[in-house]
């Protein structure tokens, strides 16, 4: 397995000995390096493989990981002391078959697997591209990866901003790219720079742009206008930049070298340019017709020059904003918002640190004014908004050797309605939110365009609302959303705009076809994270409208006390099965074969224990198990259930016995199904040999441990009543 870090070191043999940046390659054929007898090292100093690090190519089959083709490539790079970039996480192509049979929630599983199986394979990546042509148009099937990661959410991009967030906390010391096509020239919609520039201002670990440059995009592209297309990239960026896919297509070498002479030296010479990948050197070998340097193994006029180029100064003292491809400040600025109102204060969190040195001070400016110096973490600063236009912003982090590292952002002010909780006060939980009274504000900022405040409320298709709340005990909650729709289909999320990520608190639940517009019923959700007391501030997003809404209740979730009994639709965390309604309440159903669900118990009466499962199936062959787990780890396990085939509506009370006495104290009870399909409404367990927190009773042929009584005093084997033996409490009658 490859593992060990991917460390870089000044290179001598390639063409470009410019310690700062990379002039690198693609992979050849079947993830090639060497070809034909032509050394990869000799004449490039980074690889990314062409597909081998693709989902399709490393995860074909579900759970089946294929990492050769890749570690060809990031093993050589390491063996010859240059970068291997990974390409890429996130793509709405080469993606394997089988997600399109997932649920959102599964899909969004899928995804997080696979870069947690990335981040065991390759723990020290360098540079990545974590996203690849999501620009609107670009891959029809990019909505696999929106719908799942979030959709467009309040920003327009939080499903890429969640993305990000993901690669950044696997790798936070890798350098992290949004690559895309068409950015040098037909970005006729021009939705590359607002794209980036949303990442970038809503404080996602971005760290670089990565411009594809394939022969589309330049051959016919008048040096000029390359040039005034780089500076209003940068200008409006304000960041690192790859040149990740140059390729010039012609047959002819000497036009094929004009170009590169007219391109290569205005991306190489930009001092935020930090490295150029072309995308491929053997003609024949490349992706496109044309595309390569070395012909009937003789190089070609434009590798040729490039030799001669890269042993100029100018291309030897370029300037990087990455020195050998390592990331020494990791800064990005958090708004709590991208839009306020004027008036409104504004908090705003930079997130700083530096890789080798230490911080000294960070500040930051709006609008070119100093707003604070600060010099310990948090790095928090509350800005009241001012001027109704577009506001910039920019950390500059100094270490304590005098170095300066700058991020730029910015967040737009508009006249209006300061926000405020609806009520003037956020409203309590555990407790009641009417779904209209979200909070006060300018569209865009507290709401989303098109929602209405009537009670009950439509929703459509993307809408949006932030609700303040005043969390009033910590924990674990359950929210149930009141919803009448006429058909099925409409789905919702429960988020929160942390300063750190955007927090995903339920899953993507679906709306029922309630029987029409009128008739309504609860839709339960678990809340995923512990909720601390205070206050917060909750959006509910809708990906698919076309249903009403009135109240989300929002119930802390408890700790089941035993004897008592265990609500199957209140766990603390599951996998699989949904919450269902039975008879105005809730069960947890539609569990299969490896769902299971946990609950927090308290044994308050120690004792031997019987239990009544109350279950429906509509299905032969359901069945469950359950097992308590105490705070070590030790499992006490219960027989086996079988459900019976009664409809799934037809609910009948199993009984079954706990094998072992309880101690008293908190468990975790798990219920593990097994087979079919199995709906759970409650467990009653039943404490029917109490022993007063005693484990177990012992008659006079008792073993020859060492023996104590309450007070700690050995006694002998004669001694009658409770005793301490083994670290555990018996009764010797």
């Amino acid at each position: 397995m490859m593992a060990a870090s991917l460390c870089i070191l000044p290179a001598s043999a390639q063409l470009s000995t410019n310690p700062d940046k990379f002039l690198g390659n693609i992979t050849t054929g079947n993830s090639e390096m060497d070809h034909d007898g032509f050394r990869f090292s000799d004449y490039w100093n980074q690889v990314t493989p062409e597909n081998a690090t693709k989902w399709q190519s490393v995860e074909g089959t579900r759970g089946v990981y294929n990492w050769g083709g890749a570690d060809n490539a990031a093993n050589y790079a390491k063996q010859h002391n240059f970068p291997f970039k990974f390409h890429t996480f996130i793509w709405g192509s080469q993606y394997p078959s089988w997600i399109k049979d997932l649920s959102l929630n599964e899909r969004y599983d899928a995804i997080a697997k696979w870069m947690d199986a990335a981040k065991e394979h390759y723990p020290y990546l360098q540079v990545m591209d974590v996203a690849n042509e999501c620009m609107q148009g670009h891959q029809d099937d990019t909505y696999l990866f929106k719908d799942a990661l979030g959709g467009g959410g309040k920003t327009g991009y939080d499903w890429l901003i969640k993305a990000f967030e993901m690669a950044g906390e696997r790798w936070p010391d890798a350098i992290l790219v949004y690559n895309d096509f068409n950015v040098l020239r037909w970005d006729n919609n021009n939705l590359y720079i607002p794209l980036v520039q949303t990442l970038r201002d809503a404080g996602a670990p971005i760290d670089a742009y990565g411009c594809q440059a394939h022969h589309f995009t330049l051959n016919d592209i008048p040096k000029d206008e390359l040039k005034n297309r780089l500076n209003t990239l940068q200008s409006s960026l304000k960041m690192p930049m790859y040149i990740t896919e140059y390729d010039i297509n012609f047959d002819d070498d000497s036009k094929q070298a004009t170009k590169y002479k007219e391109q290569i030296p205005l991306f190489w010479e930009a001092d935020y340019c930090a490295g150029i990948t072309l995308w491929g050197w053997f003609l024949g070998a490349t992706w496109a017709e044309n595309t390569g340097l070395i012909r009937n193994r003789q190089e070609r006029a434009a590798l040729q020059w490039l030799r001669e180029y890269m042993q100029t100064d100018a291309a030897k003292n370029a300037k990087s904003p990455f020195p050998g491809t390592k990331k020494e400040a990791s800064i990005y600025i958090r708004p709590a918002s991208l839009k306020v109102a004027a008036g409104d204060v504004l908090p705003i969190k930079i997130h700083a640190r530096l890789a080798t040195k230490t911080i000294q001070k960070v500040d930051l400016y709006v609008n070119d004014e100093l707003v604070k110096t600060m010099t310990e973490v948090p790095y928090i600063v509350e800005h009241t908004a001012k001027k109704a236009s577009w506001n910039t912003m920019k950390a500059v982090v100094t270490a304590t050797d005098g170095t300066t590292y700058e991020r730029y952002g910015g967040f737009t002010v508009a006249k209006g309605t300061k926000r405020s909780p609806y009520n003037g006060t956020p409203t309590e939980i555990p407790g009641i939110v009417k779904a209209n009274e979200y909070d006060k504000g300018l569209v865009d900022v507290t709401y989303s365009s098109g929602v209405s405040r009537s009670n009950p409320m439509s929703v459509s298709n993307g809408q949006w609302m932030d609700y303040t709340v005043d969390v009033k005990e910590e924990g674990l909650y359950t929210m149930d959303l009141e919803v009448a729709s006429a058909i099925a289909g409409g789905r919702f999320h429960l988020a929160e705009y942390s300063f750190d990520n955007i927090e995903f608190l339920t899953d993507f639940t679906d709306v029922p076809n309630t029987g029409s517009t009128t008739e309504f019923q609860p839709v339960h959700c678990s809340i995923k994270k512990y909720l601390t007391a205070g206050k917060h501030v909750f959006t509910l997003l809708v990906e698919k409208g076309g249903f009403y809404i009135k109240d989300m209740t929002f119930k802390l979730l408890p700790t089941f006390a035993m004897p008592g009994t265990v609500e199957a639709e209140d766990f603390v965390t599951n996998k699989g099965g949904s919450v269902v309604t039975i008879n105005g309440g809730f069960a947890w159903g539609n569990a299969a074969n490896g769902d299971y669900a946990e609950y927090s118990v308290k044994v308050n009466q120690a004792g031997k224990y019987a239990y009544e499962a109350t279950v429906a199936s509509e299905v032969s062959g359901s069945k469950f198990t359950m097992k308590l787990i105490d705070s070590e780890g030790n499992e006490t396990s219960m027989p086996l259930v079988k459900v019976p085939n009664k409809g799934k509506d037809t609910y009948e009370v199993k009984t079954g016995t706990v094998k072992e006495a309880l101690n008293e104290g908190v468990y975790t009870l798990r219920i593990n199904v097994t087979g079919g399909n199995c709906n759970i409404d409650k467990v009653k367990f039943i404490c029917t040999e109490p022993v007063s927190g005693i484990n177990e009773v012992e008659t006079d042929n008792a073993s020859n441990a060492p023996t104590y009584n309450l007070m700690g005093v050995p006694v002998n084997a004669g001694y009658r009543g409770i005793v301490i033996k083994n670290g555990k409490k018996m009764f010797v009658k």
